[in-house]
């Protein structure tokens, strides 16, 4: 199943017509909801990073889900797989940071962005070492994570702007963009010196392609003229997914859960389609935390019993 087939089938099921923008909300959240309460073995992948020394914290992928296994690699090609523990344990274990040397032990710390961390961590999660490299170690992180999303041609990466002139100087915040073939997307814009000096998306939207040309209407001043930036990437531009081509079901009900809920629909129809998805869901986890691992040694997977 594809976007496309999976919008119709919303529709027809629901015999209602939604936004672009709203629809692609509803697959998003079904798409977490399953990502989360299933740990599928083909949503697993290998990411290798190196370590700072004397720093605790390795900061991890931006699509990372949960860890799965961190090794560390020495110069011989040997892999040193470390301990998950948790922070109050490696902070116990070597209370002073300068306690250096080979890691053994990791933990999920957190976000961190504070300005005495070098290097600057700032993505969602990031792990703490210890005890704190005493080199720059080669690192594999064998990781789950959030794999591309079905809905089609959300904005990656934008191209070169085009700044235009005549706009009021300042920041703009989740300023809607117009133009193109698609709808939602939003962007905070900086104007400096009449024009446009940075874009930086904040909304992706959906159904963009990558000959869009994207400008802003009166948001950025009444009497601005000429600004315009090209869409560069776009994300999933043919609209298919592993959960789509695999396992259609759960992704089907789980997003009819989620437009009949913002259509406020009959209890008992609500109930039906949630009823549908957690059967789905069972044969999802039947194949993700029991089939698939019916042989595997590691005791701190989920798993669930095959009949």
């Amino acid at each position: 199943m594809n976007y496309s087939e999976l919008i119709t089938a919303v529709s027809d099921y629901t015999e209602n017509t939604f936004s672009d923008v709203d629809m692609a909300t509803f697959v998003q959240q079904a798409e977490q909801r399953i990502f989360n309460t299933v740990q599928f073995p083909a949503l697993r992948k290998n990411m290798t990073g190196t370590t700072t020394w004397n720093t605790q914290y390795l900061s991890t992928p931006d699509d990372f889900l949960s860890a799965y296994s961190l090794a560390v690699i020495d110069g011989s090609g040997n892999y040193e797989f470390l301990l998950n523990k948790d922070v109050n344990f490696i902070r116990q274990t070597y209370p002073s940071a300068n306690t250096r040397g080979i890691p053994k032990y990791y933990a999920i710390f957190g976000p961190t962005t504070t300005s005495d961390v070098v290097p600057a961590i700032t993505n969602e999660i990031s792990l703490l070492l210890g005890p704190t490299p005493d080199d720059a170690y080669t690192v594999e992180l064998h990781f789950y994570y959030y794999p591309d999303s079905i809905v089609r041609g959300r904005i990656k990466t934008l191209a070169g702007i085009v700044g235009g002139s005549g706009y009021s100087n300042g920041t703009y915040y989740d300023v809607p963009l117009t133009g193109g073939t698609g709808s939602g997307a939003k962007a905070t814009i900086t104007v400096a010196g009449g024009a446009v000096t940075t874009v930086t998306i904040t909304n992706r939207g959906v159904g963009y392609a990558t000959s869009d040309t994207l400008s802003a209407g009166t948001t950025i001043g009444a009497s601005g003229v000429g600004f315009y930036v090209p869409v560069n990437t776009i994300y999933n531009q043919n609209g298919t997914s592993w959960l789509g081509d695999n396992f259609d079901s759960v992704l089907l009900y789980g997003t009819l859960m989620e437009a009949y809920t913002y259509m406020k629909g009959e209890q008992d129809m609500l109930q039906l389609y949630s009823n549908r998805y957690l059967e789905a869901l069972q044969l999802a986890k039947r194949l993700g935390d029991g089939l698939d691992r019916m042989d595997a040694y590691r005791s701190g997977q989920a798993r669930v019993g095959v009949k």
